[in-house]
């Protein structure tokens, strides 16, 4: 697949969920409810209440500091709350539920091993893999004629690409994505961001940290903006970007510094 063929002829839909495998119990609504994080008495995530549901792509953004990345990782089970709770559809975290998620990081992080086996790793962790689909996924993120080549030899945004890959071979119903395009070529951009559109239109949750306004634009089906570590405002995204409800998110699109 070119770089800029859109990526709409994979099939990403969950075959774990086959006719003779019982269906899992869905991750969503996310519900946070009194989230606070603290480190060194520093509280950087402040009593954050929130509720995702399975049929918006989430796109999360706020000045440096605002705590999106803490989040994500609180989402993520990463790292714990020092208050509060995060529940998928009433359930907490887990192993299982960890399972049935993905991240991708702004910095990828990939194996000492070929690009194909980067894939052929992931598809293990949910069933046995297969050459075909391993080339179909290096195919929908444009690397397939790079298969047999060290992954860590790729410029930074085949890299990327390579990440999102592996992530989407979990068929993860949640997918957190961390600025996975920051300071990537337009191009990588581009497919990436249409990868990530695939994913959300066959049933993944999608939930996006970002500090491109033109990418948020772009992608989201709402907008949770963050200051200092709060909850300012969670807004569908037209909404959002032709009339913000705070005056945070006024000067944020205005490109002024929110203090």
């Amino acid at each position: 697949m070119s770089m800029h063929e859109p990526a709409r002829q994979m099939n990403l839909s969950h075959s774990r969920e086959s006719a003779d495998t019982p269906r899992l119990p869905s991750l969503l609504p996310i519900r946070a409810n009194g989230v606070v994080l603290e480190i060194d008495g520093n509280r950087l995530v402040d009593a954050i209440d929130l509720e995702l549901s399975a049929d918006k792509l989430t796109v999360l953004m706020g000045p440096n500091g605002a705590g999106k990345s803490l989040l994500l990782r609180l989402m993520h089970g990463l790292v714990a709350p020092s208050a509060g709770k995060i529940t998928f559809d009433g359930l907490a975290m887990s192993d299982e539920v960890r399972r049935r998620q993905a991240m991708v990081f702004q910095r990828p992080v990939l194996l000492r091993r070929s690009v194909a086996a980067n894939v052929d790793f992931a598809l293990k962790i949910r069933r046995h893999a297969s050459p075909a689909e391993r080339d179909k996924l290096l195919d929908l993120v444009g690397l397939l004629d790079r298969a047999k080549q060290p992954a860590r030899a790729l410029s930074g945004g085949e890299q990327q690409r390579l990440a999102l890959a592996r992530a989407l071979a979990t068929e993860p119903d949640v997918l957190f994505l961390d600025e996975p395009t920051a300071s990537l070529d337009p191009h990588s951009i581009e497919l990436i961001e249409q990868i990530v559109l695939l994913a959300h239109r066959q049933g993944t949750k999608v939930i996006f940290v970002t500090h491109d306004v033109g990418q948020g634009r772009r992608l989201a089906d709402e907008v949770v903006f963050l200051h200092l570590g709060r909850l300012v405002e969670q807004t569908p995204a037209k909404r959002f970007f032709s009339d913000p409800a705070s005056r945070e998110g006024k000067a944020y699109l205005e490109g002024k510094l929110v203090l």
